[in-house]
């Protein structure tokens, strides 16, 4: 019971929180605040992605040259900074992941 309390108060303050944008149309935030909300979407990405790079097995630290995903993520970064262009940084990316996950023996086929 206490597991769907729980739940069920997040959910009423996820709404609460969401729905109170919609219910006051005429709010706005200060110059200062919606200038720090161009940066949420960097920060979030950066705290999901970065993580998984630098520990893809989830519990040891890999700071070497055959982890493949972080290799794989600073070339990513690299055709991104170089290119501006996001289709090529996403073929990009993926294609020197699988690259190196094959030539490290990593793939599972």
């Amino acid at each position: 019971m206490d597991n769907w309390l729980l739940v069920f108060g997040m959910a009423v303050i996820t709404f609460s929180i969401r729905y109170s944008l919609f219910a006051l149309p005429n709010l706005s935030f200060p110059p200062l605040v919606r200038q720090g909300l161009h940066y949420v979407p960097t920060a979030v990405l950066t705290a999901i992605v970065v993580p998984g790079m630098l520990l893809p097995d989830g519990q040891n630290w890999q700071l070497a040259l055959n982890n493949a995903y972080l290799v794989a993520g600073l070339v990513t970064i690299a055709i991104a900074a170089f290119t501006r262009h996001l289709l090529a940084t996403i073929g990009g990316g993926l294609l020197v992941f699988f690259l190196l996950r094959w030539a490290m023996g990593q793939l599972p086929i």
